[in-house]
């Protein structure tokens, strides 16, 4: 599988997503700067955590406009496979390529520490290696995580199995408490109504290797590779 890894001025865990696809999965990986517009020979886009262009204005607004981003949409409007990890996810967002928006935590503090995510949806191909209701541990580490959409749209997704991933506790209740941003649902991650596309706040490219201590996030990359009848 060739793997597509975006890196915009200000992203920070590209290397992370291409070390765990590379050296721990055995895949090819390309990193493919913000200025290309082409994706010719990728089965998988990443796009990955950090401050693209420095969050300003609103996270993922100014990288939604980066020559690379119409080569995404079609590919992904082709049937490609897409996956946006926290900042990704902002982007995907602000492209209209996953419904909903961004508010600021509810805090107003960054949040950096493990949480827990249940599986909602394990009929998807970023999720198939995992059971369904399945609890993974996953950290995250955002300001602007703190999911919304209007109620009609909100309706769709629950309606449509596009909300993958919810926040929880470690045995898998969703609770208030259990939020660590504010999101709208408890909602951790989700996807287009064709499914090949997934958005979700957690770094799963964090903990994918006994080294770390914690490989749930194996699981995510484990799925695209079943998925794509790929043989790690």
């Amino acid at each position: 599988m060739n793997v597509g890894v975006l890196v915009f001025p200000g992203s920070n865990c590209d290397h992370d997503c291409q070390h765990v696809f590379q050296e721990v999965l055995g895949q090819s990986v390309q990193m493919i700067w913000h200025k290309e517009t082409s994706l010719k020979g990728i089965d998988l886009v990443i796009l990955p955590g950090g401050f693209s262009y420095g969050d300003y204005l609103r996270t993922g607004a100014i990288a939604r406009f980066s020559p690379v981003m119409g080569a995404v949409t079609a590919f992904a409007k082709d049937g490609g496979a897409v996956i946006g990890i926290c900042n990704g996810f902002q982007i995907l967002l602000e492209a209209g390529l996953l419904p909903g928006a961004m508010l600021r935590n509810k805090s107003l503090h960054f949040i950096c520490k493990d949480v827990h995510v249940r599986v909602e949806n394990a009929a998807t191909a970023f999720t198939e290696a995992c059971q369904p209701g399945q609890v993974l541990k996953i950290p995250v580490a955002h300001a602007d995580g703190n999911y919304y959409t209007d109620p009609v749209t909100l309706a769709a997704m629950q309606a449509n199995a596009q909300i993958v991933f919810r926040y929880c506790t470690p045995d898998g209740k969703v609770t208030p408490e259990a939020n660590p941003n504010g999101s709208l649902d408890n909602i951790a991650g989700i996807i287009n109504p064709e499914g090949n596309v997934l958005g979700m706040m957690p770094h799963p490219e964090r903990c994918a290797e006994d080294i770390l201590g914690n490989q749930d996030g194996k699981l995510i990359f484990q799925s695209l590779l079943k998925a794509m009848k790929v043989k790690a």
